[in-house]
């Protein structure tokens, strides 16, 4: 049981912790980087990466949450958990290849593009709501991992 827990509180901490960590890298990508275009890249090439790390550690969370209180205790926390992973895939499978699609259909950058163009309007309202989901993912992590304890 004891080791359901650590793996519970851990799997939370490494979401969190890559959750947290993720702008610090974009904003890094961003400013060192001579194109935006490849910044932009390598940041989302990480999201992804993230997202699926996400996954893993909510499975495990689930997986010893279930193993170490039973039915009896599957509650808010496994909640928040639940629904940080369908915000995730939301993200992952919806929202990403919406803006690949519109990044690619863009010849040059999409900064090059003006912001009253519909499809930098489309982009730049996928990339915002792919930020509040992130957002509110930290958020609901912060929660279970307070319940976790």
């Amino acid at each position: 049981m004891a080791l359901a827990r650590y793996l519970m509180r851990l799997s939370l901490g490494i979401w969190i912790g890559g959750l947290v960590f993720f702008p610090f890298l974009a904003q890094n990508a961003f400013s060192t980087l001579a194109s935006r275009q490849s910044a932009g890249l390598i940041v989302g090439k990480s999201l992804i990466n993230l997202h699926w790390i996400g996954l893993g550690c909510g499975v495990v969370f689930l997986i010893c949450s279930v193993a170490s209180r039973g039915a009896r205790k599957f509650a808010v926390g496994n909640l928040l958990v639940l629904l940080m992973m369908i915000g995730t895939s939301i993200s992952q499978f919806g929202v990403i290849p919406r803006m690949n699609a519109i990044r690619a259909s863009i010849p040059g950058e999409i900064d090059s593009v003006p912001v009253d163009n519909p499809a930098r309007a489309k982009f730049d309202t996928l990339h915002k709501a792919s930020t509040d989901i992130e957002g509110l993912i930290l958020l609901m992590g912060l929660g279970a991992l307070y319940l976790a304890g």
